[in-house]
């Protein structure tokens, strides 16, 4: 009798997304999120009982009395949001992504979306960022936030990225929801000449054979494979779309009209309505039809374990994306 396969198993909620040597800096958020407040005192943290898991305890020790935690309770979180935005603050509530996304999604539909009030939903557990399986999956809060009007979606790849997509969300005067990396969160960006700019993407690296349109750590992913890819004499070029909501359209279709190369999107969230069907349709509006392919997890509720494994089965590592643009060139 052949013996059922083990699942892989992880001890952590909240595994390093660093890979062994890699540069990191701690609660980039947090960090920010302190900074500017020292120059604003309109800006107040909330969270749902989860300041020390999405790095909002770094502003809570730096300003206490601007600090506010909501307990267990989403809903209040983000209606409170709301009233704190309406008497003139400038909130920023953390949760987790699945807590926001399926929890409170009529609260921030109606107490702040529907309201146009500038609440920031920063949200930790993005995506396959955890193995404790689908109940702290956020697979699917890309889809559900672009649906929602007037929401800006933020996709950051790394701390240098998060450092940046800060001041730039507090000055949007709208809502917004944005993706974390918390902990100590690779540093990769910085390297390359870049700086956030909401609602722009940026050429991060050229190439002749492939363009990887991507966001959040799928853009760590994609620079990762591209250097593996220059061994097979393979070109890859890198455009980092960090604003989900709205698209850069221009510089998206500028890059894929460059005749002869394949278009690959790869996104940390499943394949149903997140970045790449935002890709896919802004290029049939504009009747540019390239080779089109996907990287993104597919439409099921994933497994539970260790990150490393489950970013292999699911397609999204390093590896896994240079085999697959490999085969389709």
């Amino acid at each position: 009798m052949t013996a059922a396969p083990r699942r892989a198993t992880t001890s952590a909620m909240i595994a390093s997304l660093a890979a062994e040597g890699q540069r990191t800096a701690p609660a980039p958020f947090g960090h920010a999120l302190s900074r500017l407040a020292e120059t604003d005192d309109r800006i107040v943290g909330m969270t749902a009982d989860l300041g020390k898991y999405t790095d909002l305890h770094v502003f809570a020790e730096r300003f206490p009395d601007r600090f506010y935690q909501m307990g267990m309770a989403e809903q209040l979180l983000m209606g409170a949001a709301a009233g704190m935005a309406r008497e003139g603050f400038m909130p920023f509530a953390t949760t987790y992504a699945v807590f926001a996304s399926r929890r409170a999604y009529d609260f921030i539909c109606m107490a702040i979306a529907e309201e146009h009030l500038p609440v920031r939903i920063v949200c930790a557990l993005p995506g396959l960022t955890t193995g404790y399986g689908p109940s702290h999956q956020a697979t699917e809060d890309l889809a559900i936030f672009r649906g929602m009007p007037g929401m800006t979606i933020i996709d950051p790849c790394d701390a240098h990225d998060i450092a940046g997509a800060v001041p730039a969300i507090a000055a949007h005067p709208g809502p917004v929801y944005m993706r974390l990396l918390r902990g100590n969160v690779p540093l990769v960006l910085d390297e390359y000449d870049y700086r956030f700019e909401l609602g722009r993407a940026a050429m991060l690296r050229d190439g002749a054979d492939v363009l990887v349109i991507s966001s959040g750590i799928m853009t760590m992913r994609a620079l990762e494979a591209a250097k593996l890819l220059e061994a097979d004499r393979i070109g890859a070029a890198v455009l980092h779309s960090p604003t989900i909501k709205p698209l850069d359209t221009e510089t998206i279709l500028a890059a894929a009209a460059r005749p002869g190369r394949l278009v690959v999107v790869a996104e940390n969230h499943s394949e149903i309505g997140g970045l790449g069907e935002a890709v896919a349709a802004l290029l049939l509006r504009h009747g540019h039809g390239p080779r089109f392919r996907q990287i993104a997890l597919p439409d099921r509720f994933l497994d539970a374990g260790a990150l490393p494994t489950l970013h292999d089965r699911y397609g999204i590592s390093t590896t896994e994306v240079a085999r697959r643009i490999r085969e389709w060139l």
